[in-house]
This record gives structure tokens, sequence and C-alpha cells, in this order.
């Protein structure tokens, strides 16, 4: 972290303070006199003011190589392919996407119909980017993500603490957090302590007796990822890394200032809402829920008769989360099940609005109370309590900032994809977060100690063959 610097005055101090000006205005007004008398002087306001900070602004910089990304969603399939530059920018060379099929909540559910999306859309950005893909990095949206913190203590005996020693605490953490059915996807260190001392960001080189990490461990269900994998390895894909979508979308769309002083990120996707609450640089903790824009887009069509795609333009082109006294006025036309597709329904955009509304208020009130549960709400005043990001397809609804900053009592801001170059114009909103996140963690951000390799150890030879037969087969 800087250290903040007083900024010296940059005219000199008058030398006498009855200089020809204060002679001048000597005559002035009595409440002239005392309004100038209590401003501070000039030289007092130059003396306090503090260097600004310009890490809000400062150039991420990403490691060299091309790297594809893949965003599974309920209602759409992105591949991006980004180059690192020699200049440590980042730019997408290719992208590519396609409405999502055989997926469900994030899930696989139909394997030969997410193979095609997923091979459209990784035929549009290969040909764009004119490279092929043999690995992608996958969001993690399936098996119900869960998060837990674990602290760990590793004993190093009085020697310098290494490599290794950060190797085994984050791995000690990975085993602890191991249960049934399920798999590790993350163990991140959010912080170290050597002995007694706490909250240091990097230990090598420290000696201490005992070395001790909190850890912010991500799981999913071992069935779901291996569906994952089965639809990929269709593709003719291997998966790189699996990183959870809040956190990419976190990566995306949060400036520098937000991950540090703390802030939530709220992704609305189509099947499913994610919650990712940083500070101090580190995510703290996720969650997700089972809701979503498609589940809107439903609520409209099941209860005034429309189909699903008439459904969805209308909550596209008359949606809104706040009911407005225009609403009982404005008449729409609405295709009914069933009748020509050139035969409407007259009826007042007030339906439309009031079918939304209440699906948008339990979705900001289950966050609300996930976030309670987590102990991370407005009324703990801890990490992420100040500022909320919305992102996402389903954050783009008109007047779902204000119903967010109601319920959530904060304030809160749309969120876009930032921090990369060369997006086309159709994928830099909201909907596209989590891909441009993805994009970002594979060329090197938000890792900490990205020097060391903290993933999970695999055997070698003959040992691993062996165990990746039983996995198979157990």
């Amino acid at each position: 972290m800087s250290e903040l610097m007083l900024t010296p005055p940059s005219d000199p101090t008058p030398t006498s303070p009855r200089s020809r000006r204060a002679r001048a205005r000597q005559p002035a007004a009595d409440a002239g006199l005392t309004q100038m008398l209590a401003a501070p002087a000039p030289e007092q306001a130059r003396m306090l003011a503090l260097t600004p900070a310009d890490n809000a602004h400062r150039r991420r910089a990403y490691r060299p190589g091309t790297f594809g990304v893949l965003d599974i969603g309920t209602t759409k399939i992105t591949c991006l392919i980004g180059r690192g530059e020699p200049d440590g920018t980042l730019k997408v060379v290719g992208c590519g996407w396609q409405r999502s099929r055989g997926v469900r909540l994030g899930g696989i559910t139909d394997l030969a119909e997410a193979e095609r999306a997923i091979r459209a859309a990784v035929g549009q950005a290969e040909s764009q980017a004119d490279h092929h893909l043999r690995s992608v990095t996958v969001n993690l949206s399936c098996g119900q993500p869960e998060s837990r913190l674990f602290n760990v203590r590793w004993p190093v005996g009085g020697r310098m603490v290494g490599d290794a020693d950060i190797r085994r605490v984050v791995n000690e953490g990975r085993n602890r957090a191991v249960t049934d059915g399920r798999d590790v996807i993350h163990a991140l260190p959010l912080a170290f302590s050597v002995d007694e001392t706490t909250g240091v960001e990097d230990p090598r080189g420290h000696h201490c007796d005992q070395l001790a990490a909190r850890l912010h461990v991500v799981d999913a269900a071992s069935m779901a990822l291996r569906n994952l994998a089965a639809v990929l390895a269709r593709c003719d894909l291997d998966i790189a890394e699996l990183v959870a979508a809040p956190l990419a979308s976190g990566l995306s769309v949060l400036v520098e200032d937000e991950r540090e002083l703390g802030a939530t990120v709220v992704d609305m996707g189509g099947g499913t809402t994610s919650i990712a609450v940083f500070a101090d640089g580190q995510i703290l903790h996720t969650a997700q829920l089972p809701v979503g824009g498609l589940h809107v887009t439903k609520d409209i069509a099941g209860m005034i008769s429309t189909p699903l795609g008439s459904a969805e333009r209308l909550k596209v082109i008359y949606g809104n989360a706040e009911i407005s006294s225009d609403d009982d006025r404005e008449m729409i036309n609405v295709q009914q099940i069933g009748e020509d597709e050139h035969q409407f329904t007259r009826m007042p955009r007030s339906r439309i609005v009031n079918v939304i509304r209440p699906r948008i208020e339990e979705t900001f009130e289950l966050v609300r109370d996930r976030l309670d549960t987590a102990g991370l709400g407005r009324a703990s005043g801890k990490a992420g309590g100040g500022r909320v990001i919305l992102t996402g397809g389903a954050s783009q609804l008109d007047g779902i900032g204000p119903m967010a900053a109601r319920i959530l009592d904060r304030q809160v801001r749309l969120g876009r994809p930032i921090g990369v170059r060369g997006l086309p114009d159709n994928a830099t909103g909201p909907g596209f977060a989590t891909a441009v996140g993805l994009l970002a963690w594979a060329a090197g951000a938000g890792r900490t100690l990205a020097d060391i390799d903290l993933s999970e150890p695999r055997p070698p030879g003959l040992v691993r063959r062996l165990v990746e037969f039983l996995r198979e087969r157990v």
C-alpha cells in the first residue's frame, strides 16, 4: 500500500501578514471580514492536501500469451480468445457466443445440445482469432458452489519460510475442506501470520516457528463437474482451470479501490444470481442463488399467457422494476399463447411491471438474507458493506438500481467489463462481465502470490494413471 505524503506549498509564504492586498481589503464590511477570517489560509489548504492515490487507475499487468475462456450460462455460451501484449495489456482477438442449449442453472442437462452450442461459440472465436484452442478456462456455476473459510497452521521450526511451506499450508487447507461428493475448486490464501505477527501478505523470507493462513475455499458437486468435463471432452477441449463465476465477474467490473476498500458484486444471470464480497484486494465470500432473469421471463409468460419469446421481448422493451404513474395509461400489444401471431391483446404496461416487481424484490431480499447469514450484511459494518455493483444480463432491467439500493440499503452502480481492449461493441455490456473476468484470470489477474503454483498437486507417472483410472470407475 502506498504511503500518504503531504504536498508542500508551491508558493512562498508572505513575509508580512499586512500586505498591500490585505490593506486594500481592510475597509471591507464586517460580514465579509468575518468570512475571510473563517476561511483557511491558502497555505494551510495546500499543506493539508494529500497526494491522490492512483491505484484506482493503474494499469494491470497481464502475462504474455494467448488464452481461451468459456462462459457457460443458462441463456448464452460465450467464448473469448485474448492475447497478453508486450506492454502488459490484454487484447481480445476472438469472440463468439451462442444461445445456450442443454444448460440449466449453469449445469449440463443435455450433453449433445450443450456440445453443439459450445462448438459453435468456440468456432466463431477461433475463426476471428485465427487460433485453435486446445484448453479453456471455464466458469464454475454448476454443482451448487459453496464458500467457506479455514484457518490453517503449519510448523516451520524457526527457519525461513519458503515456497514449499506456502504450498503445504494451502494443500493442508484443501485437504481439510474435502467433503464426500464435492471437489475443491479454489483454496485462496487471504492473509498469513508468522508466529504472532498477523496481516503478512507474503511470508517468504520471514523466520518463524509457526506459519498460519486464512484460506477461502470454494467447492462444488463432483458429478456436476464430471458432466462439465465430459461435454468439453466431446468438444475436444481440456479444462485449463475452473474459476468461480462471481470471482471472475468481480475481476471484470471492479476498480482497484473497490476491491481494496470493500464492495459486493451481484451478478444477475439468466438462471442464477451470484454474489461475491471483496475487501483488502481479496475475495472473501461467494454465494449462488437459483434465480435469474429467465425466471422473470417465465413469470411474465405465465401470468399474461404469452409465448416465452414474446415475454422476453416485453421484458426488455417495457419491463421495469419500479412502478410509474404512467404505467396504467400506456397500452401495449401482447400476443396470446395459441393465437395467430398477428393477433394481439391490448393491456396496460402496469400488468408487465406488476409481474416483474415481486420477482426482483424477492431476488434482492434473498441477496440481503444471504449476506446477513454470512455476517457481511449492511448492519455488520464489515467488508463489502458499503457498495454494491450490479452486473450480468438481468441487471440491465430499468429501475433495478433504485430497487437494489432500497432493499440492500447501499450505494449501487451498474458494472460493465473494464480493463481489456478489443471487445466487440455487442460484448461490452454487463452480460459479458464473467467472460471478460475469466480472460483476466487466465492472463494472471486476481491471483495471490502469482509466482507460486498453488494448484492441487497431481501424482506423477503410473500412480497418476492409476488414480485417474480408479476415479473413472469407482
